[in-house]
């Protein structure tokens, strides 16, 4: 256990909040809390948290302005299989369809196009991490016979950059594609985008079709969760009714893991969009000091709007082990989560200044 904890205040590489606490909900354990099926419907199973299931859905289904008698969704493990059950809807509705993904999109849309056997094609993002309209509009219309499903970053993995629902919504209207479908890759900046006054729209008003949104990460919990909102008339492609179960099989997993509704419940209730928003702001303003502070010490360093994760020059091996964080092409992140303080922040700036000075003096 202490090994774990020593390891956890040196975690700023990974969009894991810390700050949760969900001892009140400890006696819970006793039980087989498991949710069978749809959580829209019962099943002859009783010891389930559906109840607090839809409550979780349906907060997030206001927060996406999705549709308010045209709304459904579960509680998964994680924005892995949202993804998955994003893709797999639109693939149900559209089997002949091409996927467009950013080379920036998280490694779970490729692996879920693969697992679907869907076809694909990936384009090209912009420097700050968003994709690239012209390639998109260019790949399109070179199949605008076909439909079209379109991923889009709502936060990419590296930098944290916003896709354009907007701007995506008129390239498949202006090439006349009828059948399309858009769905949002939000698993960090879903549960607190919507709340920022000024923050562009991804939600089902500005175009989407599907939103997935984790609820380990910002919001926080101790086991992997997510959460993925859809259209209800575009879930019953999936449903199939199972007599052993007396409901609707309608999610990836079938049973699935009854605790995490719970925690999300507890902490939503615990935080509402006022506590959403306050931690937000807390994590947008020391994003922006850090990323400050690289910058005047020299230190090449990149930050998008309301985010909350910073893009800085890799340092070496042992800074990127001892503080966990993830690299890619020279450069790596950190991540202001809830409950990373700026006392970590400094402290890992410190070992980071230290180092470039050694190695100036070395050299």
């Amino acid at each position: 256990m202490h090994s774990v904890a020593e390891k956890a205040s040196f975690s700023i590489g990974y969009p894991f909040a810390t700050d949760f606490n969900y001892e009140e909900l400890h006696s819970l354990l006793r039980y087989p809390l498991f949710n069978l099926g749809d959580p829209f419907m019962e099943s002859n199973y009783g010891v389930n948290s559906f109840t607090m299931e839809r409550e979780v859905i349906g907060f997030f289904a206001d927060l996406f302005q999705a549709p308010k008698d045209n709304y459904s969704g579960y509680i998964t493990s994680g924005g892995s299989e949202s993804n998955l059950y994003g893709l797999y809807m639109a693939r149900e509705l559209y089997p002949d369809a091409i996927v467009y993904y950013s080379s920036e999109s998280h490694y779970s849309i490729p692996k879920s196009i693969r697992l679907l056997s869907m076809k694909s094609i990936e384009i090209g993002s912009n420097q700050n991490g968003e994709i690239n309209y012209n390639d998109l509009f260019s790949a399109i219309e070179q199949n605008r016979h076909l439909p079209a499903i379109i991923v889009a970053n709502i936060g990419s993995t590296m930098t944290e950059a916003k896709d354009d629902i907007s701007k995506i919504k008129n390239i498949v209207q202006s090439l006349l594609v009828e059948s399309h479908y858009i769905h949002c890759d939000a698993a960090l900046a879903g549960a607190y985008l919507p709340l920022l006054e000024g923050a562009p729209k991804f939600d089902f008003s500005a175009g989407a079709d599907s939103i997935a949104c984790s609820g380990h990460k910002f919001i926080g919990s101790p086991i992997p969760c997510g959460v993925i909102v859809v259209k209800k008339d575009n879930k019953e492609h999936l449903s199939h009714y199972i007599s052993y179960i007396e409901s609707i099989d309608s999610t990836i997993t079938g049973t699935r893991n009854g605790l995490s509704s719970v925690f999300l419940w507890y902490a939503i209730k615990h935080f509402g969009k006022e506590g959403l928003l306050k931690r937000a702001s807390e994590c947008i303003s020391l994003a922006k000091y850090t990323h400050q502070t690289l910058l005047e010490n020299n230190i090449d360093s990149y930050y998008n709007e309301n985010a909350i994760t910073v893009l800085f020059e890799k340092p070496s091996g042992v800074l990127c082990q001892k503080w966990q964080l993830a690299t890619k092409s020279g450069y790596c992140h950190l991540i202001c989560m809830p409950g990373i303080s700026k006392g970590q922040i400094d402290a890992f700036l410190e070992d980071f200044l230290n180092e470039k000075k050694s190695n100036k003096a070395n050299s």
